[in-house]
């Protein structure tokens, strides 16, 4: 880290008072300064609370956010990592770290903790959502169709698992099927920009 950052860790008051100045002092201090997109000082303000007990998570978990936030992946990554040997059975930590993998393009690696999040809680939109993103990355366009399909059928009313499938039917050189699939895009959002190209571009 830098400037920002005074790693000040001593014995904490756990008074009620002092317990509220603390919420108001600091962590109200991170909400408002990543408000204001000062996210690099958000973060600073966290840095004691990181080995303090049960403040630890919590604070890892933020302190990844923002770093992600401020394009410092690899720490983000570390802190989601610190956060998840704290809990090992936290999705939030999980699909927080699947956020700088991603902008990384390690979609292998991504694709891995969607799957812990998936077999911990089998319908975790999110979970899904971030796999298939990883899917279309490393270019698995059958993987994606099956797993579009599904996703389509657990969440009927959801647009984007239906343009990840026609997205899949599209580079499979399933023209019909793609075009079937996009104006069921429009049922949902009817200004959705990429189905309306597709189907000027494929009439």
């Amino acid at each position: 880290m830098n400037k920002y950052i005074a790693l000040i860790i001593g014995t904490m008051a756990f008074s009620p008072a002092a317990y509220s100045q603390e919420i108001k002092n600091d962590w109200m201090a991170s909400y408002t300064l990543e408000a204001s997109g000062a996210y690099e000082k958000a973060a600073a303000v966290l840095v004691p609370y990181t080995h303090s007990g049960e403040r630890s998570e919590f604070a890892w978990l933020r302190y990844a956010w923002l770093n992600y936030l401020q394009g410092n992946f690899n720490d983000s990554i570390a802190a989601y990592k610190q956060a998840m040997q704290l809990n090992q059975r936290s999705i939030d930590a999980k699909l927080g770290i699947t956020l700088p993998l991603m902008a990384q393009q390690r979609w292998r690696e991504a694709m891995k903790y969607s799957q812990m999040i998936l077999d911990q809680a089998p319908l975790n939109y999110t979970a899904h959502v971030r796999l298939m993103v990883c899917q279309e990355g490393l270019r698995q366009w059958q993987e994606l169709e099956k797993h579009a399909k599904t996703v389509a059928a657990f969440y009927p009313t959801d647009a984007t698992s239906l343009v990840y499938l026609a997205r899949s039917y599209a580079w499979q050189g399933k023209t019909l099927l793609a075009k079937s699939t996009y104006r069921k895009v429009l049922m949902r959002v009817p200004s959705h920009v990429e189905a309306l190209r597709f189907l000027k571009n494929n009439p």
